[in-house]
């Protein structure tokens, strides 16, 4: 018996499992089936702070070589972080239970504002954290010239 009563069908083969209500919608794969190249790409998340310095955008990537990812600034600023997760490979005599993590291409893309220095974009990966860190542009104060009032 499942902990939530399947009320449209649904059949659980792991005593365990919970109710997923949006199981068999079109649209979405259920929580027990293979995650999609859709999934994938909106399952990147990506954080995007701004110091005084710089932006900083950090991106949860686990598993992933920072062979298998790039970043790149293309013109008008717009910086896209995109790479592939590789599926596992399948040997002949395994029996999988749960497929829970995603696999295939993903993509993320954010302009960036006009006060940065896109020359100087840095990228590091540790630990499965991609950091990558857009440096700003001073913001030159205009010149203040005092004008002596006479009279």
């Amino acid at each position: 018996m499942s902990l939530i009563p399947s009320f449209f069908g649904g059949r659980r083969n792991n005593t365990f499992d919970l109710w997923d209500p949006f199981q068999d919608f079109p649209f979405t794969g259920g929580a027990l089936s293979v995650p999609g190249e859709t999934a994938s790409f909106a399952n990147t998340r990506i954080d995007w702070k701004e110091t005084p310095e710089a932006h900083v955008f950090k991106a949860d990537l686990p598993g992933i070589k920072k062979e298998e990812v790039k970043v790149e600034v293309e013109e008008g600023r717009v910086l896209q972080i995109s790479g592939d997760r590789r599926v596992e490979k399948e040997e002949k005599n395994d029996k999988w239970h749960r497929v829970e993590r995603s696999s295939g291409k993903f993509m993320r893309r954010f302009r960036l504002p006009e006060n940065v220095k896109v020359n100087e974009v840095k990228a590091a990966m540790e630990n499965g954290v991609l950091t990558v860190t857009v440096p700003k542009a001073e913001v030159k104060k205009p010149d203040v010239k005092a004008i002596d009032i006479s009279g």
